[in-house]
């Protein structure tokens, strides 16, 4: 039986994505994209109490797709996973993909996604095409979501500069939290972050190497006054008022650096499920003897307070 939690880093493989997976053996050969179902998601859900899971499409995501099929699939991909909302209820919720690099048909997917499909918020990897979030390019994007007041959900790839870097060593091993970072920065030191207050971010695996450099990028504005007038509520204060999932960091340090780095309330579950258990990152989260106000906050409440669905609607007069 499923519980009250809820899980804001849930993978889903709709076939188009995993047809398109030619490259990525790391997924094919473990199985996950090839045997996944939605009920291995419900059944992993049930076995650790978690009454919704919000999906998203994992890295590399289909930015590598041909630009005359990368719309197409995205679109197949938004609609399975809308079709897993109308399937199931209240068990899953959805972060509708986007066809970036394409700017202009990102626009139409976002108003489709969001207006059509119903979906809870956008999904985005950290970089495209060498791009990073913050760049310039996916501006008309982000003032779009910033419009909307958008949920966006923000998990990491490897950018291309970055791949293969040390042979034999999986790009998620380390690159992943580093194109966190670095996503991050361009938000924070590009001027998104202050020109689009009200798009509500959420970044997978407590933003990555963050916690461990917010010092670097506190100096970094501290040293040039044109990175500090893109911060000028100060780079600490920014950071703080983004919110994060404990995916992959539930463990003493991870907790431990989370807990500094923001406030509890800014923290929300993130299993990486099905590429990990969920009832396995559980149980890692309650051996940390975390006070039960903050793990309620984490499982469920911040979850709730931040998403729409779990929104009273505002009676008519």
């Amino acid at each position: 039986m499923h519980g009250d939690r809820v899980d804001v880093h849930h993978h889903l493989f709709p076939p188009p994505f995993v047809a398109q997976l030619t490259e990525c053996e790391h997924y094919l050969s473990r199985g996950v994209a090839r045997h996944w179902t939605p009920r291995t998601s419900i059944d992993d859900m049930d076995a650790a109490g978690i009454a919704t899971a919000f999906t998203s499409i994992t890295a590399p995501g289909l930015a590598f797709i041909p630009g005359e099929r990368l719309f197409a699939v995205n679109r197949e991909c938004n609609d399975f996973g809308a079709r897993m909302m109308a399937d199931h209820g209240a068990r899953f919720g959805l972060f509708a993909s986007l066809p970036l690099p394409d700017v202009e048909a990102s626009l139409r997917e976002i108003e489709y996604a969001l207006d059509t499909l119903g979906a809870d918020g956008i999904g985005l990897l950290t970089s495209y095409a060498g791009k990073w979030l913050g760049d310039d390019a996916f501006a008309p994007v982000m003032d779009e979501l910033n419009r909307r007041r958008a949920v966006v959900y923000v998990h990491p790839t490897v950018a291309n500069c970055c791949r293969n870097l040390l042979p034999g060593i999986p790009d998620w091993v380390l690159e992943f939290p580093v194109d966190t970072a670095r996503t991050i920065a361009s938000l924070l030191f590009g001027g998104t972050l202050t020109r689009c207050p009200d798009i509500r971010f959420v970044f997978a695996h407590v933003g990555g190497i963050v916690p461990l450099v917010v010092e670097h990028l506190v100096r970094a504005a501290q040293v040039d006054p044109r990175l500090a007038a893109m911060a000028p509520d100060g780079v600490r204060a920014h950071l703080r008022r983004l919110h994060y999932d404990t995916a992959l960091r539930m463990h003493a340090a991870g907790m431990s650096s989370a807990l500094q780095f923001v406030d509890a309330s800014r923290l929300l579950l993130g299993t990486d499920a099905p590429l990990r258990k969920s009832a396995d990152q559980l149980a890692e989260l309650h051996a940390q003897g975390l006070p039960e106000d903050v793990l309620r906050k984490i499982e469920s409440e911040n979850a709730r307070r931040l998403l729409d669905r779990y929104r009273s609607p505002t009676p008519k007069s």
